[in-house]
């Protein structure tokens, strides 16, 4: 079992992958201090890309070939990860773009256990990169709305230099879906969004003057997946659970008034539903599992519901100073305004609060690994 696997990901790439494959491997075999192994994974390459990696592998001690009838190059590091016993999985562009040199300072914080996931960075202090305006106007611009739309705080989502430890990257990949370029952004943000730890290498990096990326197609690809992810963050699951939470608190507070009055109405129609809120809340927007805590989080919970009944009682009774017999339509659309603004509170307390111990506990468990000795191959 290798300490590293090296994944360099091909497409038609003929023209430079033996210079490329031959430079790797001399790099690793006496720079190194850890065990490794290269695999190149082929996505469906209609030229000699196949026939020239193959003799790379019959030649190249620690070299393997993947081949993959399907293109797309998030599919092939897909395949080529799952597939890995290595206690580190990394990938590289073809090119080399990058300095090899940065290749210890990626992996090493991984082997350690001081990191989950680790990325080069061109974006990033320190980092020296030759490319032209028009490419680094779209880089910065791009990872600018990941920042925005998906609050990102890693800084460079396409420098093809990455590594994940195994189990990390094994579990990850239950959840990415895609299997093109957006691939590295979904990975990066749900290992951020799980509360994983992400080190950034700032790099030395020269733009390859011979990519053939199709720019306008990967951008727009790269959009749908962040509107995808951005509708699948826990912002947009706690406003869906919000949405289906107010829709049963006016069904109850409308069934119960006429009987109880709006105030006594209000606090049990908001007691009913809070409840089934911070269940939801628990599973759905949050991801905990499991009966481990819920007493408390339901507890912690009621206390956050005492905020919004505060808010929202104390909004009838304004309404009713002026007018003592208000429209019932009147008074469910002032507590529903009046909750609408306790809702930013409510999801900072169930954020940092209700739920903030099962999310750490999370995080250390999926960062618990032994550190590794270095070995040579």
């Amino acid at each position: 079992m290798a300490d590293i696997d090296v994944v360099v990901p091909v497409h038609n790439e003929q023209a430079g992958l033996e210079r490329s494959i031959r430079s790797l491997h001399r790099f690793l075999r006496s720079q190194f201090p850890f065990s490794w192994r290269i695999v190149i994974a082929d996505n469906a390459s209609t030229d000699a890309t196949a026939a020239i990696a193959s003799s790379l592998v019959r030649e190249l001690r620690g070299v393997e070939l993947l081949r993959l009838d399907r293109k797309g190059r998030g599919l092939a590091l897909r395949e080529a990860w799952s597939r890995s016993d290595a206690r580190v999985v990394c990938y590289m562009d073809v090119d080399l773009s990058t300095d090899l040199r940065g290749l210890l300072p990626l992996v090493a914080p991984l082997l350690s256990g001081h990191s989950d996931v680790a990325i080069g960075s061109r974006l990033a202090r320190g980092a020296r990169v030759v490319r032209g305006p028009k490419r680094e106007l779209i880089s910065r611009g791009y990872n600018r709305i990941l920042r925005t739309v998906l609050r990102a705080r890693f800084t460079d989502a396409q420098c093809g230099f990455k590594a994940v430890r195994g189990e990390v990257a094994r579990e990850l990949l239950r959840d990415v879906r895609d299997d093109s370029w957006f691939f590295d952004t979904e990975l990066l943000v749900l290992a951020q969004r799980r509360g994983l730890r992400i080190h950034e290498v700032p790099v030395d990096w020269v733009d390859d003057p011979d990519s053939r990326v199709e720019i306008v197609r990967t951008a727009i690809d790269d959009l749908r997946g962040v509107a995808r992810l951005a509708m699948a963050g826990p912002v947009a699951r706690f406003m869906a659970v919000g949405v289906v939470s107010t829709i049963a608190y006016a069904a109850l507070y409308l069934a119960l008034h006429a009987a109880l009055g709006a105030v006594a109405a209000n606090a049990l129609a908001l007691a009913m539903t809070a409840v089934a809120n911070t269940a939801a809340n628990r599973r759905v927007t949050f991801g905990v599992r499991g009966r481990a805590g819920v007493a408390r989080h339901h507890a912690r919970g009621a206390l956050v519901y005492v905020l919004t009944l505060g808010l929202t009682t104390a909004s009838l009774a304004s309404l009713h100073r002026i007018d003592a017999r208000p429209p019932r339509a009147i008074e469910l659309a002032v507590l529903v305004v009046a909750g609408a603004l306790a809702t930013v509170s409510r999801y900072v307390a169930l954020r940092s609060w209700v739920f903030a111990t099962a999310r750490r506990r999370r995080r250390v468990a999926a960062a618990d690994t032994p550190a590794l000795e270095p070995s040579g191959r």
